[in-house]
Parts: structure tokens; C-alpha cells; sequence
């Protein structure tokens, strides 16, 4: 059984299609990786499987039970869900904000598994400073913290490296993936096609809602694929950790321009 699961979803944002039939499972253990460009429907799918966009078609499941028949309840306790947005209202005490990752343990147990989790991102000098106080970048590792916190089947990462320097990118995609070693099903949406090869088990292409690719990575994004959904003339070059993406934009502007979904290459 998939820990999280979308059969067939469509959703539609502001009159705009935003998922067209979308079709994706992560098992327990498993890293994906959904890419695509800007309006490609990443965001969405993440939010369908958190409950928070509604589905006009298809089902999103957690832990094999309905999206749309959970409690707010059931839902925290079956996936965690780290949003792109990293503004924090309150100047609270990081280690404070991390344990808002656990409320259904008690106020000791959630303050311990917080600062555990701080310690996990690299953060836990800053367990007593107030959030209003960090850069952007420390503010990230607490909100990933709150998310690890959680103790959840399954973990929800949207564009988690966004705006952080290339050491922060490496150490979240890191823990990420020990947290699927460890057994939990993770879903992470990359703007970084080379973080996703190296650190995916899987790839999910997304192209204006619909599914691309969903393959391994490097049967995912094949020059044709990148070609096609991304503008991008572009070739892999193995490296001494991993697959090293050398690109470049064509000079026409073309494959780049208006775009229509794109078929698997």
C-alpha cells in the first residue's frame, strides 16, 4: 500500500486546470522528486495530498484512506507538510516552532523531539533564539525541523531548497533522504533538476497538470524530456558523487516558448 497516493486527480485554481488526471504513489522508504516548470501543477499535486486543494476529480489518499474523509486530525497524523511559504507570526523560540511539529505529544515530549529534529538539520544552536531574529536561510531549517518533528508515515516537502545556499540544498535533500531510508514515503518538489537525479529514488515530470515521466531518474529526464518541458539543451555528465547536469537555453527561444503538454519522449 502507497503511503501517499493521487488516482486521477484534476483541480482547478482561479478557472485554470491546475491537475489533469494526475497519477502518482510513494511507497514507505521512497524518495520522489516532482519537477517541472513554473505552473507545471507541483504545488498543487503537494496540496491535494495535504488535503488543503480540493480535487474536482480522481482521489488523494493517505496511508490508503481518502483525503476527503480525514479530520484535520487525521490528516497531521498521517503526513507532515513543509509549505513553500516561510513566513512565522510570532517571534517565538525556534525550538518552540519546531515542536508545533509535534502537538499530540505532551509539552515535555514535543520540546525534546523539537530539539532532537533542530539537531538533525544542523540547527540546534538556534533553539533558544526567536525566529523573527534568524535569516532566511536558519528560518528554513526550523520550519524543516517542525516538519521532521512530526513523526508522520509520510513527509510533504514543497521546494524545500528554494533560496538556500548550495551547502543548506545538500544537507535538507540529506536528511530527506534518511528520513525514506528510515521508512518514511517522502514527496519533494525540486526546481533543481540535478538535486532531483541525484537524491530521488524516483522522478515525476509534470508539464501544465499532466504527468510527464515517472520513471528513475535519469529515465525521467532525458534530453528529449528536458528538450520539451523545459526549454533546456541539455546533456548529463556522470560526476564522482552523482549525475551533473551540463545546460544551456536555445538560442531561438524554442522549445521554450508557449507550451502545450508535453508527451513522454
Amino acid at each position: 500500500m502507497s503511503a501517499l497516493e493521487l488516482i486521477g486527480a484534476t483541480a482547478v485554481l482561479g478557472g485554470r486546470t491546475v491537475l489533469d488526471g494526475v497519477s502518482l504513489s510513494v511507497a514507505a522508504g521512497e524518495l520522489v522528486a516532482v519537477v517541472g516548470p513554473n505552473g507545471a501543477g507541483k504545488s498543487s499535486a503537494i496540496r491535494a495530498l495535504a488535503g488543503l486543494l480540493p480535487l474536482t476529480a480522481g482521489q488523494a489518499r493517505l496511508g490508503g484512506a481518502a483525503v476527503a474523509g480525514l479530520s484535520m486530525r487525521g490528516r497531521a497524523e498521517r503526513a507532515a507538510y513543509l509549505p513553500q511559504e516561510r513566513r512565522i507570526a510570532w517571534n517565538l523560540p525556534a525550538v518552540e516552532v519546531a515542536a508545533l511539529g509535534a502537538p499530540f505529544l505532551t509539552p515535555g515530549d514535543a520540546l525534546q523531539r523539537a530539539q532532537a529534529a533542530l539537531n538533525e538539520v544542523e540547527g540546534g544552536h538556534l533553539a533558544d533564539r526567536g525566529v523573527a531574529e534568524m535569516s532566511g536561510g536558519e528560518r528554513a531549517r526550523v520550519l524543516l525541523a517542525r516538519a521532521l518533528a512530526t513523526g508522520t508515515q509520510a513527509l510533504l516537502a514543497d521546494e524545500p531548497t528554494a533560496g538556500l545556499d548550495p551547502e543548506a540544498q545538500l544537507m535538507v535533500l540529506e536528511r530527506l533522504k534518511a528520513r525514506a531510508a528510515g521508512g518514511q514515503a517522502v514527496l519533494v518538489s525540486l526546481h533543481d533538476l540535478a538535486l532531483a537525479a541525484r537524491y530521488a529514488d524516483r522522478v515525476m515530470v509534470l508539464d501544465a497538470g499532466r504527468v510527464v515521466a515517472d520513471a528513475a531518474p535519469m529515465a525521467a529526464l532525458t534530453p528529449g524530456i528536458m528538450a520539451k518541458v523545459f526549454g533546456l539543451a541539455a546533456r548529463w555528465v556522470e560526476g564522482p558523487d552523482g549525475p551533473l547536469l551540463s545546460s544551456g537555453r536555445y538560442s531561438d527561444g524554442s522549445p521554450a516558448g508557449a507550451r502545450t503538454p508535453s508527451s513522454p519522449v
